[in-house]
């Protein structure tokens, strides 16, 4: 049976931030972000989650991650779907977003590589867009994405 997709929880916050970091992700205000958070629940274990920050007509997805045994699956689709859709019922427009290894998952959602100039100034009030423009190791490695919603 499939995981359950259903947003994220307070008390789950800890479990979140492991799983991001597991990935090698940043896992930065994900407490203060919750609200646009969802994970993947098999049977009380967290197997997935993803998020998306809104700022405005702008969206930023982040942290979209499913277990190894999920990939492949659906799962990580049934995710995205769910953000984008969150981000367009709460006004978004756009989308951005950064990858280091995914950059083939999301050109099935409309997205496609841009720069760090083509974000959005509501898109750069975001820790996502500061960080990597204020590294340069991270602007070598990290793909910047849009897509409009």
């Amino acid at each position: 049976m499939a995981p359950q997709l259903r947003p994220a929880r307070r008390e789950e916050v800890a479990e979140i931030t492991a799983l991001i970091v597991s990935e090698g992700m940043p896992a930065m205000e994900v407490e203060e972000r919750l609200d646009g958070f969802w994970v993947l629940d098999d049977g009380g274990t967290l197997v997935g989650c993803a998020g998306v920050e809104l700022y405005g007509a702008a969206a930023v997805l982040r942290s979209v991650m499913v277990s190894d045994v999920l990939r492949g699956t659906g799962e990580g689709v049934r995710l995205v779907e769910r953000c984008l859709n969150y981000a367009r019922e709460k006004g978004a427009r756009r989308c951005y977003l950064f990858t280091m290894t995914a950059e083939g998952f999301f050109p099935r959602f409309g997205f496609e590589r841009c720069t760090l100039d083509d974000f959005e100034l509501a898109a750069r009030e975001g820790w996502q867009w500061r960080g990597v423009s204020e590294n340069e190791p991270l602007r070598e490695v990290l793909i910047p994405m849009r897509a409009t919603l």
